[in-house]
């Protein structure tokens, strides 16, 4: 409300008088835009007792954009409105099994599921999974198995070839030294307590 007259020569600048002459003050209201949000934006917000939306973007490829409203506030901190995060998760092409694609949205509502402050970030290469740091980094889908990077200590766990591998100073995308490949959904049920451990060490 402080910058009424800035706002509205940006808008004449962009779509022109007619669309400058049609904003209404009456009821302003305040959308931010960004990558992800944390739990303190969402707080923050909630105490400004203003009409703010947050809304998360995701990038799919180059010319497909997705829009998703992490929290809307209506004129004061009980108004806010928190919707469900929709899980996604990157196209697979065609050699690979819709089973493979139903393990991939798995794997995504569980890492979600882990605590109220994870926030899930999309990478170029990998999607990342945050608490105050990545405790999970997911690649996308390979021919036959998915491949999770964990904040575990790879020194901690029994190590089980063809599930679990120690990757210490080797390269891959993404950040932690723990690999889990996950085939089927037994293997994610496995791969639970190691998902808590990497989540509690971050």
């Amino acid at each position: 409300m402080d910058h009424r007259v800035e706002f509205e020569h940006l808008v004449r600048d962009r779509l022109g008088g007619t669309s400058a002459s049609q904003v209404l003050w009456s009821g302003p209201r305040l959308i931010c835009i960004a990558g992800d949000f944390t739990r303190y934006d969402v707080h923050a917000v909630r105490e400004h007792r203003r009409s703010i939306d947050l809304v998360r973007y995701r990038l799919f490829g180059r010319d497909l954009l997705g829009l998703e409203t992490v929290a809307s506030v209506s004129g004061g901190p009980l108004a806010v409105r928190r919707v469900r995060r929709q899980p996604t998760v990157p196209a697979v092409a065609g050699g690979r099994s819709a089973a493979l694609e139903e393990l991939a949205q798995a794997l995504d509502e569980t890492l979600l599921a882990l605590g109220d402050g994870v926030n899930r970030v999309q990478r170029k290469t990998y999607r990342a999974y945050q608490r105050l740091r990545n405790f999970a980094c997911v690649c996308p889908p390979q021919k036959t198995k998915l491949l999770v990077y964990l904040k575990a200590d790879p020194t901690e766990v029994d190590l089980v070839p063809g599930f679990t591998r120690d990757v210490t100073g080797l390269g891959h995308h993404g950040t932690g030294d723990l690999e889990v490949q996950l085939r089927t959904a037994r293997d994610l049920e496995r791969a639970q307590d190691l998902f808590r451990a990497s989540y509690a060490a971050a």
